[in-house]
C-alpha cells in the first residue's frame, strides 16, 4: 500500500513582499489623502519587517490596510505581519510603527500543529523535522483534509505552506 506525503512550512516569498512593497508605495504616492504628507512604507535594515511613518495615527492605519489588500492580491498570507508592535510618537508630529514579518516554526509551535493533527485525523503521522512538519498518511483523502483544517484553524497564527507533495 502506498503512503501519500507533504510537508507544511512557514515561510513567504521575500520577492512577492517587494512586489506588494511597490505597489503600496506608488497608491499611496497617487492617493489625494496622501498628498503634501511625509508618509512612507518600507522594509527595515535587513528585511525582516516593516517600518512605517505617518503623521497621524489614521495615515498609518490606511498604510496597513493598503499593504494588506496588496499582499491579499498577491496569494500572501496576512497572518505574516506581526502588528503588536507599538506607535511610536516622533517630534513633529509624526507616527512610526514597526511591523515584524512571521517566519519559521519553533518547536512549540510545531508541536501544537501535530497535535491538532492526531486529534483530528488519527491514521495521520505527522513528524516534526526540523523547521518543517511531514505528514503522511495511507489516505489522499486525509491530507487534503488535514490542509482543510490547518487553513481553517484560527489558533494556529503563523503563515503556513503545503509543499513536497508525494
Amino acid at each position: 500500500m502506498a503512503n501519500f506525503s507533504f510537508d507544511i512550512e512557514s515561510d513567504f516569498s521575500v520577492m512577492e513582499m517587494t512586489n506588494a512593497l511597490d505597489q503600496t508605495k506608488r497608491e499611496i504616492s497617487q492617493r489625494y489623502d496622501f498628498k503634501g504628507t511625509d508618509s512612507s512604507i518600507d522594509f527595515d535594515e535587513d528585511k525582516k519587517g516593516l517600518i512605517l511613518i505617518g503623521d497621524s495615527d489614521y495615515k498609518v492605519d490606511a498604510m496597513i490596510d493598503i499593504i494588506e489588500s496588496k499582499m491579499v492580491k498577491r496569494e500572501l498570507s496576512l497572518k505574516i505581519l506581526d502588528k503588536s508592535g507599538p506607535k511610536e510618537y516622533a517630534s513633529g508630529d509624526m507616527v512610526r510603527q514597526k511591523i515584524i514579518f512571521k517566519k519559521g516554526m519553533d518547536k512549540e509551535k510545531a508541536k501544537k500543529i501535530t497535535k491538532i493533527i492526531r486529534d483530528a485525523y488519527p491514521k495521520t503521522k505527522p513528524q516534526i523535522q526540523g523547521d518543517t512538519i511531514r505528514v503522511v498518511s495511507p489516505s489522499k483523502d486525509d491530507l487534503q483534509g488535514v490542509m482543510a483544517l490547518l487553513k481553517s484553524d484560527s489558533s494556529i497564527d503563523i503563515p503556513l505552506q503545503f509543499t513536497n507533495y508525494r
